[in-house]
């Protein structure tokens, strides 16, 4: 116990999502393809499979999932409405939505103009086999018509259970408005939120704690039952959207950083390991929003009253990591199907998936929809979305934890031009020590 008080939550987080994955492998290897296998123990036959994949793995990842995604609606919904009736000046949320929603689609649009690039560069689809079988039944996606009429929730509780977290934004910011204009009384209910919002942040705080376990089990269970030849297979488009995915996250994000607000991109990108790995273990912008809140506000040093809209935002609208899996898949699936695509069918795919980035938010398996939304743009077949299904699960997490740091980026640009941003707390290199040596203690 003492040694693990002494280690951080990064290197625990490390360790468990390590020891996941060579277990998994392990589990793998084990199995070999059979639905089960059974250890004699004397008097009985041991199942590893319904033991270990199906029950404890299985338990202890969706438990620890559940548990983040309990947080966000409360965490969302409180945090929000304090930011806002704090705000005196009403113009400001106005400038917040204008420039938190515009810095979103710009590095929408970077992030699948350099996936094309790239991808047009190394052409992952010259040479692939197509599938035979191939199928994928793409549901409908809203019109962003639509989108704008559903953010206004007719019943805002049942919005809050339901999780649709643009109609809870939306009701926490006329909640929280209407606060700032009701005088003494939405003074007194204000400290109401503001001691609710510490024991939710006292409450996610504890549950950091069980991190390691949690992505332990999430690994171990993933790595079971991945194909790692379909990973060989399919090595050429993998790679192209990882190192996609790489170059945005490292570079047009520090570029864009250092230059709307001089920061510095390495003590960015250091801070963000902790929300970058829990991004990638729950595969889930809006799971890993408590720590993505944190991480913009105790770490980066952005004030509460902007994180907590900024954030939330992000988590709901900003899908960089999905554009530029769109942008490769397009290319790829192009290629594979031996379709000639003109600049401007790939000028159409560009700004089709930025917009839809916005008017698909909150829809399940909102990246297939997208892509299917973008291929039948510039009519390609919807069928190929199902070649590259198998590899989509690990690429998923590798793009939630870019759209993540892209959250917190945006949210810094838009906290330092609102002189709402510490820039001691952001250039301390000791913030995030203290911080977890906190939470350990806890």
């Amino acid at each position: 116990m003492q040694l693990n008080k002494k280690t951080s939550l990064t290197t625990r987080i490390m360790f468990g999502m390590v020891a996941g994955v060579v277990i998994g492998l392990l589990l793998q290897a084990l199995l070999a393809g059979q639905s089960e296998v059974y250890i004699p123990l004397g008097l009985f036959d041991f199942p590893v499979k319904s033991v270990f994949v199906d029950g404890f793995f299985h338990i202890g990842g969706q438990i620890f999932i559940a548990s983040l995604k309990m947080l966000v609606v409360p965490l969302v919904f409180i945090s929000l409405v304090c930011g806002t009736c704090s705000l005196s000046d009403p113009k400001k949320l106005g400038r917040l939505g204008g420039k938190s929603i515009g810095l979103y689609l710009l590095t929408t649009a970077v992030a699948i103009t350099v996936a094309i690039s790239l991808a047009l560069l190394v052409n992952p689809g010259v040479g692939y086999d197509v599938p035979t079988n191939a199928s994928f039944d793409a549901k409908q996606a809203p019109t962003l018509v639509q989108v704008i009429i559903n953010m206004f929730p007719t019943n805002p509780i049942s919005a809050m259970a339901n999780g649709n977290m643009l109609q809870v934004i939306v009701f926490a910011l006329l909640f929280g408005i209407a606060m700032a204009l009701s005088g003494e009384a939405g003074k007194r209910i204000a400290t109401i939120f503001e001691d609710l919002n510490t024991v939710i942040l006292k409450l996610v705080t504890l549950l950091m704690n069980l991190a390691p376990y949690g992505v332990f089990c999430l690994m171990a269970k993933l790595f079971t039952s991945i194909e790692m030849g379909l990973i060989i297979g399919l090595a050429k488009y993998f790679f192209v959207v990882v190192a996609a995915l790489f170059i945005h996250a490292l570079i047009n994000y520090s570029i864009l950083l250092k230059t709307l607000t001089g920061l510095s991109p390495i003590k960015f990108l250091r801070k963000m390991k902790d929300a970058c790995l829990f991004a990638f273990s729950t595969s889930s912008s809006s799971a890993t929003m408590p720590v993505t809140l944190e991480t913009a506000t105790k770490k980066l040093g952005a004030h509460n009253s902007v994180a907590s809209f900024t954030v939330p935002l992000g988590a709901t609208i900003n899908m960089d990591g999905t554009a530029i899996m769109q942008g490769v898949a397009t290319v790829f699936i192009a290629q594979v199907f031996a379709v000639d695509l003109t600049i401007s069918d790939y000028l159409m795919v560009i700004l089709t998936a930025t917009l839809a980035s916005v008017g698909t938010a909150g829809v399940p398996g909102v990246g297939l929809i997208m892509l299917a939304m973008v291929l039948n743009q510039v009519g390609l077949p919807v069928e190929g979305i199902a070649i590259i299904m198998g590899v989509d699960r690990l690429l998923d997490m590798t793009r939630t934890a870019v759209n993540v740091t892209g959250d917190c980026m945006v949210t810094c640009v838009v906290a330092k031009s609102e002189k709402a941003f510490d820039v001691e707390v952001f250039n301390d290199p000791n913030t995030a020590k203290t911080l977890e040596e906190n939470k350990s203690a806890s």
